[in-house]
């Protein structure tokens, strides 16, 4: 139960931002509309929120155990949204990065 919460908001914040950072991705690279940069923004905003809520004496921390769960998501969007598969490397990469954010996060720290 530890980790599941934290893994989360995580996750949550992941997809937060890939979808703020989609809605530029749409606009500027597939010539639609501008006006998807507003819930853009607001995924955006929702996503920094997010982040404020991991218990962390570093908001480093913080976010370098985020990346491992950004990877993760990222390769969840990319099959969902964009419908297509990872490839191997991918598959193998993403549980690597899972790992290295578990140790990051939880790793037990002298007081």
């Amino acid at each position: 139960m530890l980790l599941l919460k934290p893994f989360l908001i995580y996750l949550a914040a992941g997809f937060a931002e890939i979808a703020g950072c989609f809605a530029v991705w749409l606009w500027l690279k597939e010539g639609r509309s501008a006006w998807l940069l507003v819930p853009g923004l607001v995924s955006l905003i929702i996503f920094a929120l997010l982040l404020t809520r991991i218990e962390s004496d570093s908001a480093g921390r913080a976010y370098a155990a985020y990346g491992g769960i950004y990877i993760t998501a990222s390769l969840i969007w990319m099959r969902v949204v964009e419908g297509r598969a990872p490839d191997k490397w991918e598959l193998l990469g993403a549980p690597i990065c899972l790992g290295g954010a578990s140790m990051i996060l939880l790793a037990p720290r002298g007081s």
